[in-house]
């Protein structure tokens, strides 16, 4: 699966001989992960071919003599491509090799050394729990230990993810980005901008139906039932009255499972919801809340005489999309280490045979886009339990699952378009049919 990569700027430092040395900011997600040189990137290279052989990406030659303006750009293209390309394998994704290098990085462009701390892990209900971690341990590390916490069974462990959240005022939240596997949450955690923020276990699935898997584990209940009150409680899950009235007795009778069965009926139930942003459907300008789930993108659209209008897209009428970075980073030793200042999302979307592109423009482009591949792979899931006489591995995020689906193979998609960049296209076979995606 590919991930959300980019290196939007690079920068000339001084070294200790007098010379100079180009210096990479690589981002993830839109914020920033860590600060490389070539040097270190083709060391990794040389490590993990010798583990995975030509099964690697193209890495962009060594220069000898001074480069000129149009091959640094050219160069850093290239390691961008590298770097989206080479998370492509899942067994790459879980090596020592990968990970260890990635784990050195993010500690050494933060100033971060390995110890002992004890984080703050938010549970779907507000209350956070204390866990004993290093600092140099992984996003898929700290949610082991919060699970073995908890009680979760281990074999759950990937229906529930770690995310950035951040708290608002009147006890809003907003969802920042999903901590990958191999992300130092405690290095995310100090190094973002975001005021006010803390990690966050919260289930990663957005087909509510997949609840189903989970019901066997009285911990996951409780879990999900916890995000489920929550999300009526924000206003992200929208009870009818009567439904309102059901749940709030089924609550008081705390009856978990009945309360989870019924919140199956309620509109954007297990949905995820971003900040209010701005699309140009069906005008440039309108104010929109999304919300994303069960195969679909929810748009409630602010008209200029401020009527409201709900639009849906399905995802299986999405041909592609991409994420693009509409703003310029000018000092990188700053404040400016996240790329959401001005992003847009657009995807093209088919309706009677017609195509037309549509535009989002908000700070979680990629946290949607993310979105967007997670519903392509919970399809995935649901179709290998509908049809388990062929056979499909399915990645995520270092994780590779086997299952049995009549569809071609599936491969989730990455996106990110500077906008002055060339576009190329990459064709992606799912489930849904081809998407070609801009990247």
């Amino acid at each position: 699966m590919k991930m959300h990569f980019c290196i939007p700027v690079s920068q000339q430092r001084p070294d200790g001989l007098g010379g100079r040395y180009v210096l990479y900011s690589v981002y993830l997600d839109g914020f920033l992960f860590c600060r490389v040189r070539y040097s270190q990137l083709h060391r990794w290279n040389e490590q993990l071919r010798r583990v995975f052989g030509n099964s690697l990406p193209p890495f962009p030659p060594k220069h000898y003599l001074a480069m000129t303006t149009s091959m640094a750009d050219e160069r850093r293209d290239q390691l961008e491509q590298y770097l989206q390309n080479v998370t492509v394998d899942p067994n790459m994704l879980r090596s020592d090799v990968f990970v260890d290098f990635l784990k050195l990085v993010q500690l050494d462009t933060f100033s971060i050394t390995t110890k002992k701390v004890s984080l703050d892990i938010f549970l779907p209900d507000g209350r956070s729990i204390k866990v004993e971690a290093l600092t140099s341990d992984t996003a898929e590390r700290v949610l082991e230990v919060v699970s073995h916490k908890v009680g979760l069974c281990r074999e759950l462990l990937g229906f529930f993810g770690l995310f950035l959240i951040q708290f608002c005022k009147e006890g809003k939240l907003s969802v920042m980005k999903k901590l990958v596997d191999f992300e130092l949450p405690y290095v995310s955690l100090r190094s973002s901008e975001v005021e006010n923020c803390g990690i966050g276990l919260r289930k990663w699935y957005l087909d509510p139906s997949l609840d189903s898997r989970l019901m066997d584990c009285r911990v996951a209940i409780d879990l999900i039932y916890m995000q489920a009150i929550q999300d009526i409680e924000k206003e992200w899950a929208k009870p009818t009255e009567e439904q309102k009235q059901k749940l709030e007795a089924l609550r008081k009778e705390d009856n978990q499972t009945k309360f989870l069965e019924l919140s199956q009926e309620v509109r954007h139930y297990g949905y995820v919801q971003l900040d209010p942003c701005t699309c140009d459907y069906p005008e440039p300008g309108c104010g929109a809340v999304i919300s994303v789930g069960n195969n679909e993108i929810s748009c409630c659209v602010t008209l200029p005489d401020n009527q409201t209008q709900d639009v849906i897209f399905q995802m299986n009428r999405v041909k592609c999309w991409q994420v693009t970075f509409l703003g310029s980073l000018l000092d990188m030793d700053g404040p400016q280490q996240t790329l959401n200042q001005n992003l847009e999302l657009r995807f093209q979307y088919g309706e009677d045979s017609h195509w037309q592109w549509f535009v989002i423009y908000t700070q979680q482009a990629f946290l949607l886009s993310s979105c967007l591949k997670k519903m392509i792979s919970d399809k995935m899931v649901k179709l290998a339990a509908e049809n388990p006489e062929m056979q499909i591995e399915v990645p995520e995020q270092g994780k590779s699952r086997k299952y049995h689906v009549q569809q071609s193979q599936q491969k989730a998609c990455s996106s990110f378009l500077p906008r002055k960049s060339k576009i190329k296209i990459v064709e992606v076979d799912c489930g849904f049919g081809t998407i070609k995606e801009d990247l």
